[in-house]
């Protein structure tokens, strides 16, 4: 074969040899027999000379069956004409939810492939996680919206727009904004793994959305997968009738068309107001430096034009709109977007706090009487302190919080100021992660270096005056004559797990002080256990953080004493021992008062060495505490 040159040459269809009929390489060999086809011609290959000589015969290809270059054609042409218009009886806005690693991205994007939306030669893993710390991390943090157009068994085209979301818990406000923006929801479950935390907790949230749920079983490859007892957990647990369930492979692109068929017949179209005063619900938006505010929406009534007049109810202020758009999933201007459609908007705004999060757009001059009932705010449960490590970057820092909140709707912040690390800020998080990624966010888009606080939560502190004074730092607790007592927070917390660690978890909640409910036997091998568990563990932090901090912060020349204190109170205490100079390794002998001497003259050094020396304490110290080994606690 090696030695044998190729030629291609062009011959009419019906002298083309059938086995050549549906073989396909490279798109680019799609895009020439399409071309060709168009002209009643073929492009086929033939070996040797023009297959003229007899001592050299065509090899007998092997039976290879292979979709036809025409239908994959069509997917990919249709994809490519998302842009076009359809009623609002042929659009459907569904979100996809699961747990975390159950293949939700996987399936997003084999969704995108399968339509077109995106090509082979475009496509790579987690498409819609378009931020590094999403692919280094392997989960997705920000929701991302993707406008796809499919064409059903029947001819019929339709418009789909996809909201893709996070996994994790400490990012369940995405979820939650991304649910009220659609009519259904694809509940992705791990066919090997069964019912997991946010799979039930995400459900809820899509419940009380009023959205119609579609179960998926996914990852039915693998060899541990068992379809029937996912089936069953889901229908015991949440409630749901699963004798419907897609059995799908999004890796292998097993069940993908059946899933897109079910988006079509059972997730119901938008109600169609187009002709109502324009109202939309903003989702999603971030700061682009040369365009402003880029505000992600959802037209619930009426329509939104180019050049429109529009108006933000919340924050009443009025722009005119210089672009508008779908997210397919790059952005790609459209004249007109009517009710039903997701898409985007720029309008010149500079100033973030004219377009947040859950706020109404209307028309200035054709205004809507109510607003929508817009997001439940995010309650923090997790705080800290971050400050610059160059006081200088003060103002950058809070310029940062302000364009990330823009982003982040479930970030906190306040003003605050430490005697040892001179203005900061107080941010509340959702959780643990949520706030190592913030941290990172902040470091890497916005070239910061900065210190962070250890975390803690808010405590209730009862005075005699009968005042009540929530402290997330302990720097705010009221002096001790003034209290009559302290209230911290608690979690109800239901855990799922497989019956052989039923006796570890349960002794890991005893160690932090948890109080047991009850216990159920869901299936056979899964129960839930329940637990009442404090959300804060002061006194193991304290005594961890002053040995993190010994073991991290380098010696000095003179004694360093660290010490964790609440109020006035100390509750841990530590000390780095001063690095000595050998003194006496001159003195072979003589009288013991010249060593003496010597001593006394090297500790008069090191006490004036503690009053003017500085310690350099590492941010890695202060994270430290967020690794916290179960030894060390």
């Amino acid at each position: 074969m090696d030695l044998l040159s190729r030629h291609y040459q062009a011959v009419p269809q019906n002298d083309l040899h059938p086995a050549f009929l549906g073989l396909s390489v490279s798109h680019s060999q799609l895009s020439l027999s399409h071309a060709r086809a168009e002209r009643g011609q073929r492009c086929r290959i033939l070996l040797g000379t023009r297959c003229q000589s007899s001592a050299i015969e065509a090899p007998e290809l092997p039976d290879i069956k292979l979709p036809h270059p025409s239908s994959l054609l069509h997917a990919i042409d249709m994809g490519k004409d998302r842009l076009s218009k359809v009623p609002v009886s042929q659009i459907r806005n569904f979100s996809i939810i699961a747990h975390i690693d159950h293949g939700k991205s996987t399936l997003a994007d084999k969704l995108l492939q399968t339509t077109g939306t995106v090509s082979d030669r475009e496509m790579k893993q987690q498409f819609l996680d378009n931020m590094d710390l999403e692919r280094e991390r392997g989960i997705t943090i920000k929701l991302q919206a993707a406008r796809m157009r499919y064409v059903t068994k029947d001819g019929v085209p339709y418009c789909l727009n996809l909201i893709d979301t996070p996994g994790h818990v400490d990012f369940s406000y995405e979820v939650s904004r991304s649910l009220a923006a659609c009519e259904g929801a694809l509940l992705v479950v791990d066919a090997s793994q069964g019912v997991e935390a946010q799979t039930l907790a995400n459900v809820y949230l899509a419940l009380e959305n009023n959205l119609e749920i579609i179960p998926v079983l996914n990852k039915i490859d693998l060899p541990g997968a068992d379809a029937e007892r996912v089936r069953s957990e889901i229908e015991e647990i949440v409630g749901l009738d699963c004798s419907d369930a897609i059995l799908c492979s999004a890796k292998e692109g097993i069940g993908i068309r059946e899933i897109l068929e079910s988006i079509v017949t059972k997730i119901p179209a938008p109600k169609d107001t187009s002709t109502n005063p324009l109202r939309a619900l903003i989702f999603d938006s971030y700061y682009d430096a040369y365009r402003g505010v880029i505000v992600y929406f959802r037209v619930v009534d009426g329509s939104i034009k180019k050049h429109d007049k529009i108006l933000f109810m919340a924050s009443d202020k009025e722009y005119e709109v210089d672009e508008i758009g779908v997210l397919s999933p790059s952005q790609m201007q459209v004249d007109e977007l009517v009710a039903g459609e997701v898409g985007y908007l720029a309008a010149s705004i500079r100033s973030v706090a004219d377009a947040r999060v859950g706020d109404t757009i209307t028309n200035a001059a054709k205004k809507a009487e109510t607003a929508l009932p817009g997001y439940q705010e995010a309650t923090p449960m997790v705080f800290c302190g971050l400050f610059p490590v160059d006081a200088d970057q003060f103002t950058e820092l809070r310029d940062a919080l302000e364009k990330l909140q823009l982003n982040d709707a479930a970030l906190k912040y306040e003003p605050e100021s430490s005697t040892a690390m001179g203005f900061g800020f107080r941010c509340g998080f959702l959780g643990l992660l949520h706030m190592e990624i913030v941290q990172e966010r902040l470091e890497r888009e916005y070239s910061l270096n900065l210190i962070t606080t250890a975390p803690s939560v808010v405590y209730r502190v009862l005075c005699v005056d009968d005042l009540v004074v929530e402290c997330s730092n302990p720097s705010e607790l009221p002096d001790p004559a003034n209290r009559v007592a302290i209230e911290e927070p608690f979690v109800n917390i239901e855990m799922i797990t497989p019956k052989a660690y039923i006796g570890p978890l349960m002794e890991l909640a005893q160690e932090r002080r948890g109080e047991f409910k009850e216990m159920q036997y869901i299936t056979e091998n899964r129960a839930t256990v329940t637990y009442i568990l404090p959300l804060a563990e002061a006194f193991s932090v304290g005594r961890a953080l002053t040995q993190k901090l010994k073991e991290l912060i380098p010696r000095q020349m003179f004694k360093i004493p660290i010490q964790a204190a609440i109020g006035s109170r100390i509750i841990a205490s530590e000390a780095i021992s001063a690095m000595r100079k050998d003194v006496l390794a001159k003195c072979y002998g003589g009288d013991i008062s010249r060593k003496k001497k010597l001593l006394k003259k090297q500790a008069e050094g090191k006490k004036r060495m503690k009053s003017v020396g500085r310690v350099e304490v590492p941010q890695d110290a202060f994270m430290a505490v967020l690794r916290l080994e179960k030894e060390v606690v």
